[in-house]
């Protein structure tokens, strides 16, 4: 049976490129690189020169990359810090972040009395700029917590408005780029944003590896305690080849963005096109007047009865093609997605919607094997 895999937002598929260089730095350097004899060494310059390498693919400068274990810690390690050591009294988000976001601030607020806000939705799901302007106005020391690309509909954010808002009123800006690190082109030195989070496994790197930018002379604390690795703020023997995978990976979708981006545009373009031909009334969630979605990302509300919601990704599944109802960490939960229940209307929500995410890996024959898939359902 022919397969399709159509899951990225989820997950990636590791360059073969990058499988060479995670097994090279597993055979032959295998030190500490907080050991000071030659091993360690030679394992403390692969992980700086990965560093180097991350840094200069975002154009930010390499005492400001600190390594974690991927998105999820890096998200918690910033609002924490924001909160626990910045001085920061309240948090504006939205409900629509990834879970890392969305469970973690009210837990601050429950530990420190954090004043928690959420931003109206626009329709579409973008956040009500207006009303973050007027909130920035009030002169409480802030933290503006907004993901860049929305895991689940594609919606993206303007980082240049939201980061100079912040930068006029004094507030800190942390953005979640989970979904937008090596995909989309990132200018640090000239982008008004303090902290932003990123995981390898998104841009075809290893999993369990991730970085978190932290603007230089923001001075951070960890959250966890041990040793003086990452400059003291995140404790824990270093994964050399895990870094090295992830540096591997970053420069690699760089190197190579324009033509896989332009690859995946063709192939989402071909997806709605079958679209329109095999299921008239359909939807693209997230879509509004105006707003564009992100190339790699389509969720699509299907035009078929509510009594296939529940089963239509097992059916799928089945069949060879892999797509998802929303976020993986929810992926067990028979609950509609978190980012539908607010962007939809209560009619809408219970519908069965697809996220069909894609990579340059995919191919026309792909859409033509979900198409024939849906069909049958």
């Amino acid at each position: 049976m022919k397969k399709a895999y159509l899951d990225n937002a989820s997950t990636t598929a590791l360059r073969p490129e990058v499988i060479t260089e995670i097994t090279a730095v597993l055979n032959d350097v295998y030190g500490n690189a907080s050991s000071t004899h030659s091993f360690g060494r030679t394992a403390k310059v692969v992980v700086e020169t990965a560093r180097k390498t991350i840094a200069s693919l975002i154009n930010a400068e390499a005492r400001e990359i600190i390594f974690t274990s991927g998105g999820t810690e890096s998200n918690n390690f910033i609002l924490r810090n924001a909160v626990q050591h910045l001085g920061v009294k309240r948090i504006i988000s939205t409900r629509t972040e990834h879970h890392s976001v969305l469970v973690t601030i009210p837990q601050l607020a429950q530990e420190f009395g954090t004043e928690i806000v959420y931003l109206n939705l626009l329709p579409g799901g973008q956040p009500d700029l207006s009303q973050l302007a007027a909130l920035l106005e009030h002169e409480i020391p802030t933290l503006v917590s907004l993901m860049y690309i929305n895991n689940e509909t594609g919606v993206v954010l303007d980082l240049q408005k939201v980061g100079q808002l912040c930068r006029n009123n004094k507030a800190y800006f942390h953005s979640d780029t989970v979904q937008a690190v090596g995909k989309i082109e990132l200018d640090l030195k000239n982008l008004p944003v303090d902290f932003i989070t990123a995981s390898a496994h998104k841009f075809h790197g290893p999993k369990g590896v991730g970085f978190a930018y932290i603007r230089k002379n923001i001075l951070m604390y960890p959250i966890i305690f041990g040793g003086e690795q990452e400059k003291g703020v995140r404790p824990g023997t270093e994964a050399n080849h895990q870094i090295a995978g992830m540096a591997k990976a970053l420069e690699l979708s760089y190197n190579n963005l324009e033509a896989e981006r332009k690859h995946i545009l063709s192939i989402k373009k071909y997806l709605l096109q079958q679209l329109d031909e095999n299921f008239t009334g359909y939807k693209v969630n997230g879509a509004a007047a105006g707003d564009e979605l992100f190339y790699n990302l389509a969720n699509i509300q299907l035009p078929l009865s509510e009594d296939k919601t529940a089963m239509i990704l097992f059916h799928l599944d089945m069949l060879g093609i892999a797509v998802s109802r929303g976020s993986a960490c929810q992926s067990g939960s028979v609950r509609p997605s978190h980012v539908l229940k607010e962007i939809l209307p209560e009619d809408e929500i219970k519908k069965p919607s697809l996220r069909i995410s894609l990579s340059h890996y995919n191919t026309f024959e792909d859409i033509d094997l979900l198409i024939a898939a849906l069909q049958k359902i």
